[in-house]
């Protein structure tokens, strides 16, 4: 089948390479423009593009799907188009200029958490069963029928990053899946069903750990919330990022007893050292601060920086 691809960050890039390896031909690729990176802010590619380029597949860097891109994609005459994270919307008259339509790889188990930041929100809410859906794009959100789904179970904690890298992989399957579907049956495809959330855009002030919120919970928005936009609590009014947040492994008496000695001791917030570790106090316990970044400072273990507060420090 002749494709047309878009897509922006690391986590598109095993679709398009999974599109390629099945025989599909890529005759085109649509992805954000080079942005500006680091502290010297050097203009860099982004991974589709640089994936694309490898390939030998022509690029279109466009921050919006408008008039040109929709005239570079009526140039290519493809069979189908595929959205795989790409960062924008597609509208009419570029929605059906592919003869099948566009079809997205999304990350969540639709309806549940369309939306921009479905991994994220799952994870924030507590959520440990992740999917991928594939579905038919229709000028709603992540509304249009659905062509292949698959999902699996994650450890409580595992970050939005490394959640995503998984799924990223996890779900070319799916993606292939539904191209072949499609290839048999141009007509494929299911309504949704079921109760539809919504996954809203994350922003910096999502990433503040609710401290009242118990350990569960507060876990739960770290991984939500890391790598991006960050999470973070506040110590003496500057913000200090939580890199790296830990739970007390069930399976050891001695660190459950650390825990609740610290949540019930020291008060909600009150970091301390316990057992050699950066114990953040919580009301029904307590996790352990792995690694952090002061403001203006260096990454460092959350021990380090608690024995540079004198051992003891209270966060809010």
């Amino acid at each position: 089948m002749r494709i047309v691809f878009a897509g922006t960050p690391e986590f598109a890039v095993p679709s398009l390479a999974a599109l390629r390896d099945a025989g599909h031909e890529i005759a085109g690729v649509i992805t954000r423009e080079d942005a500006p990176l680091g502290r010297k802010r050097v203009l860099t590619p982004s991974p589709v593009a640089v994936a694309a380029e490898a390939l030998s597949i022509p690029v279109l860097r466009a921050n919006r799907l408008d008039e040109t891109a929709t005239a570079w994609v009526r140039e290519l005459h493809a069979d189908l188009g595929v959205i795989v994270a790409y960062g924008g919307l597609v509208r009419e008259p570029l929605l059906s200029l592919p003869k099948l339509g566009w079809i997205n790889l999304h990350f969540s188990e639709l309806p549940r958490w369309r939306g921009a930041a479905p991994v994220q929100r799952a994870l924030e809410a507590g959520e440990q069963r992740l999917g991928v859906t594939v579905f038919r794009l229709v000028p709603a959100l992540d509304a249009g029928d659905v062509l292949a789904r698959d999902a699996r179970e994650f450890a409580e904690g595992t970050p939005a990053g490394d959640a995503l890298t998984e799924l990223a992989s996890f779900g070319t399957a799916a993606l292939t899946s539904a191209v072949a579907a499609l290839d048999r049956d141009p007509g494929a495809g299911e309504a949704q069903a079921g109760e539809a959330t919504y996954a809203r855009k994350l922003s910096r002030d999502d990433g503040r750990l609710r401290l009242g919120g118990g350990s569960r919970s507060v876990l739960a928005q770290w991984a939500g919330m890391t790598p991006e936009p960050g999470a973070y609590a506040l110590h003496e009014h500057a913000p200090l990022k939580v890199l790296e947040l830990r739970a007390v492994p069930e399976d050891s008496g001695e660190a459950r007893t650390g825990a609740s000695a610290a949540g019930a001791a020291e008060g909600v917030g009150a970091v301390s050292l316990q057992d050699g570790r950066a114990m953040l106090a919580l009301h029904d316990g307590a996790l352990e601060l792995v690694r952090v970044q002061p403001a203006g400072k260096a990454a460092m273990d959350g021990v380090a920086w608690l024995r540079g507060r004198g051992g003891s420090a209270v966060l809010a």
